[in-house]
Formats: structure tokens, sequence, C-alpha cells
């Protein structure tokens, strides 16, 4: 969104301008900027957003999710890596009033765990734009960069799309598996017409497709990817992230097998960091 720069000394010097116009009337009557030192304002300025503070990142997953998401967890024998373990480590931030996060790391028998949590609370400098309007550009451009496949369908849609019997065909770009998803071969041209995340293996239930989510916080999306490297197992990740008020929330969840040829579910993460990122939002709502 292209905007005017706010330039401070400009602005205070032509409101001072103005007042300096208004200020004496013939008739008697009292200008706007009666307090002395105080420019009269030419615009209402825009609503600042709900939040004025970030939580503590590596707090704000309790450790029953952290178990739940983590299950190598409980498997580290010695307490005190445990503890360290659970604790998290947090991200460089250089205000934490504006940037936060904290990452997990936990390996066990099958698998390694990643989760990284990520809360930025977005302040707009320009006074005609409110800061739930700049969270609002900023995420925008989030969802542009996770190239979700189109069209992109929400649970809800996709619910009411099935109920009439006009859901997606099987091979059409919404109807594209995320890349891996295990599902039968199918004919016809899905490879070609499946985006770089997404598998062109098959068709696969719209709700595991990365989409658009309706009911989570302000607006919200949910990225599926599997990647591999060569002969190394299979890694898994899923991002969800979502904005409250001038608020957004990024989680990155990702699984690589311990073995070769088994892929991470992509339902069961996908689950598992949805429900993470509902009590995010339920806490920062309380």
């Amino acid at each position: 969104m292209q905007r005017k720069a706010y330039v401070p000394g400009v602005a205070a010097l032509l409101a001072a301008l103005l007042a300096g116009c208004t200020g004496g009337s013939g008739d008697g009557a009292t200008a706007d900027d009666s307090n002395p030192g105080q420019p009269g304002v030419a615009t209402e300025a825009a609503e600042p957003g709900k939040y004025r503070t970030l939580p503590e990142p590596c707090g704000a997953v309790g450790d029953k999710a952290l178990g739940s998401l983590l299950p190598g967890l409980e498997e580290i024998a010695d307490e005190e890596q445990r503890k360290k373990a659970y604790a998290g480590e947090a991200t460089l931030a250089y205000d934490t009033d504006r940037k936060v996060g904290c990452r997990w790391k936990v390996d066990s028998a099958d698998a390694t765990n990643h989760l990284f949590v990520d809360f930025e609370r977005v302040v707009s400098y320009d006074n005609s734009v409110s800061d739930d309007s700049e969270a609002e550009t900023l995420f925008a451009q989030q969802v542009e960069s996770a190239d979700l496949p189109e069209p992109t369908v929400s649970e809800s849609e996709s619910g009411s799309e099935s109920a009439s019997g006009s859901a997606p065909e099987s091979g059409s770009p919404s109807a594209t598996a995320p890349s891996g998803t295990p599902s039968a071969p199918a004919s016809g041209s899905a490879s070609s017409t499946a985006p770089s995340s997404s598998a062109s293996a098959g068709a696969t239930p719209a709700e595991l497709q990365p989409r658009l989510l309706d009911d989570l916080g302000d607006e919200a999306f949910v990225d599926d990817e599997l990647s591999s490297s060569g002969s190394t197992a299979k890694r898994r990740t899923v991002t969800v992230a979502f904005r409250t008020s001038n608020v957004v929330v990024t989680i990155e969840y990702a699984e690589q097998s311990a073995t070769l040829g088994v892929v991470p579910d992509s339902e069961e993460m996908q689950d598992m960091a949805r429900n993470l990122a509902s009590q995010l939002a339920d806490s920062l709502s309380g």
C-alpha cells in the first residue's frame, strides 16, 4: 500500500502556520489551539492498536502443549536437560514490546521435532493509518509470500460445497494435496496444475490443503510443505499464522522422521499446530 512519508518537522511547521492564520479573529472568538505550544490538528489521528505489549514467548506455550507437540521431551532422562528442553530458547529481540519469539528442538526415537513461535506487534508511524490497518497490510504480504494454492478454500466453504454437491473435482488446483501427502495415484493432469508446495500424486480432502482459515483471529492461514534432500528422511513443516488486531502470530511446527520412507502425517501435524494457535489466540484475547 503506497503511503506518503510522515515528516514530523514539516507537519509541525504547517500546523503552526495554520494556527497563526486562524488564531486572531476580528470578533474575539478563541482559536482551537488555545493552549500555548499545542499546534492545531488538521485531521483526527487513527486509532491505536489493541495491544501495547507482547507475552513472554517461551512461557506462552504450556508444558502440556509442548509435551504433545514434542514427544521426545519425556524421553530425556536427565531432569536438568529435560527442564532446559521445555524452557526453549528465546530468539534475539531488540525490542520485546515489538517482536519476540522462542524455539524448541527435541529428538525422539522416531523423529526430530522443531517448534517456533513468533509474536509481532505492529505499530503504524503514519497518523492517518491505524495500527490494525498496518498489521492487515503486513499479514497480506505474509499470505502472498506463503504462495497458497488458488483458489484457497476455508473449512466452512469446503463444507458448504460438499453439502451442495459442488466440491472441487479431482485434479483441479483447489483439490491438490499438500506436498507429500499420501494419496492414491490419479489420472489426468493434476501434476501440471499443482503449486510447488503441493503434491501432484492426486486429490486430497480440502481440509488438508494449504489454505485461508476463517475460525482463528481476525484472519489466518495454514501452510503445509514436505521437503527432502537426496536420500534423507522426509521433513514436513506446517505453518499457522494469524492476526488479531495489531498482533501477528506465526507458528512453525516441523517433524523429520528418523526412518527413511516414513512421511510425517499432515493431518495430525496441522491439527496440533492449529490447536496451539487457538490457545495463543485465546491467551491474547484474555
